[in-house]
């Protein structure tokens, strides 16, 4: 079975058709810069235009940076707050998911965290800080723990990777507010593993070794192409 998997995030827009039978994309993806203000009627346009790229006809997973309940966007953090009640299936013609939970729903399918037991936790550090949570396999949708209070602060506004770039820190700095995030999220939840997802996971050599936790810390398998998988997913 395929379907078309788009993955919004507050910096870009990708997409490709997928083999949700095998989690490969079929067709190299195709990218496009989120516009600014990322407004509905805009983002929705570059929806359009990825489907149109690839002459799309069949099933369609859209991801979104907010909590998802039954397609109605209930929250917007790091896109514009005019999309808060958008419903979100009816603007793109398509399923949608958060994003986070899309990229855990394909790493545990086809990545690191497939048969895993217990909790498990998937983080995605880009422009926020996406969660997805299983238990046993079983998604618990729309956990949104990159908001989680840190020093009196939204977690993502010191550990997420455009926190990282805004202040120019080191890796070796940026590590040590990852670790306190990381522990936090230990304290709260004692998970089996934690999956380190995002687009800095192709640079996890570069942190991952200075973050010590109990709880095993792995970058994810499927990269930054695991919310266009799990849209694809979701899709069907």
């Amino acid at each position: 079975m395929e379907a078309l998997g788009i993955d919004i995030g507050g910096s870009g827009i990708k997409g490709a058709p997928v083999n949700t039978a095998t989690g490969a994309l079929i067709e190299e993806r195709l990218r496009i810069p989120t516009p600014q203000p990322s407004v509905p009627k805009d983002v929705a346009g570059v929806v359009r235009q990825i489907v149109g790229h690839f002459a799309w006809t069949g099933p369609i997973g859209v991801t979104f940076p907010g909590v998802v309940l039954d397609g109605e966007i209930r929250t917007a953090a790091n896109v514009d707050r005019s999309w808060i009640g958008v419903n979100g299936r009816e603007l793109f013609g398509a399923e949608v998911v958060n994003d986070a939970d899309a990229a855990g729903i394909a790493e545990v399918k086809f990545g690191v965290g497939k048969g895993v037991k217990g909790v498990v936790l998937m983080l995605t550090f880009g422009t926020g800080i996406g969660s997805a949570l299983f238990i046993d396999g079983t998604l618990v949708p729309n956990t949104e723990l990159g908001h989680l209070e840190i020093r009196g602060k939204d977690a993502e506004d010191r550990a997420s990777d455009a926190a990282r770039e805004e202040k120019d820190l080191s890796w070796g700095k940026w590590a040590d507010h990852v670790e306190e995030y990381l522990r936090h999220v230990e304290m709260l939840l004692s998970p089996s593993l934690i999956i380190i997802g995002g687009g800095v996971s192709k640079k996890a050599d570069k942190f991952l070794p200075e973050v010590k936790l109990r709880t095993p810390v792995v970058p994810a398998t499927l990269l930054n192409e695991a919310g266009i998988i799990g849209a694809a997913l979701r899709a069907l």
